[in-house]
């Protein structure tokens, strides 16, 4: 028991610097491709990694991490004003976050004894929902929250067709990059799971 505690305490450590490093390094966690828009964000990959080795509670408190660490770069070092708006809200900052971590974690669960090759399309699937969780979660949010007070939100991603409804707008807005984000993800979630799943088994 102590031994995989010491285990698991190793590979937390090493996700939370891998993480600090995508949070705080430029163009690492998060790829700026237009300057008034949120970033490409590879923080899923990580999330989704850390989940399905770990489980679901410790892909919780992981998403939750994210969630914390989201609406500190919010306050201190916003990439965007779009991000800015949207990640100073503590739902829209720690809500889906905690809900990919959560996911990932249920997933990898599931999928514990597992054959391989079905392990290997359920680490895909995976990636794909820890991803499409934080952006769709993050789009509904904010339209309800924004809902009624969304013209500087509206101006600031470019919309200039009047009347159409907020929950649109973010989709045309952050929708490619959540689909982008998410094909990254499911294509290299099993890539890295497959061969670290292997190395934990030996280090029981």
């Amino acid at each position: 028991m102590q031994r995989k505690q010491t285990r698991n305490l190793a590979i937390t450590a090493m996700f939370v610097a891998i993480f600090l490093l995508q949070t705080f390094v430029p163009n690492i966690g998060y790829i700026r491709i237009l300057p008034t828009l949120p970033a490409i964000t590879t923080v899923p990959l990580t999330v989704a990694v850390y989940g399905l080795l770990m489980g679901p509670k410790a892909g919780t408190l992981f998403g939750l991490f994210w969630g914390l660490l989201r609406l500190f770069q919010a306050y201190t070092q916003p990439g965007d004003i779009v991000s800015l708006m949207l990640f100073q809200n503590v739902f829209i900052s720690l809500t889906p976050s905690i809900l990919a971590g959560l996911f990932a974690g249920l997933i990898g669960k599931l999928l514990h004894n597992k054959k391989q090759v079905a392990q290997g399309w359920g680490y895909l699937f995976a990636g794909a929902v820890t991803s499409l969780t934080n952006t769709v979660v993050v789009i509904v949010l904010t339209s309800v929250i924004f809902m009624g007070n969304s013209g500087k939100l509206v101006a600031n991603l470019g919309q200039t067709t009047p009347n159409t409804p907020l929950i649109v707008i973010l989709i045309g807005a952050l929708g490619l990059n959540g689909l982008i984000e998410a094909a990254f993800t499911a294509i290299v979630t099993p890539i890295i799971v497959t061969p670290l799943r292997q190395v934990m088994k030996r280090l029981r």
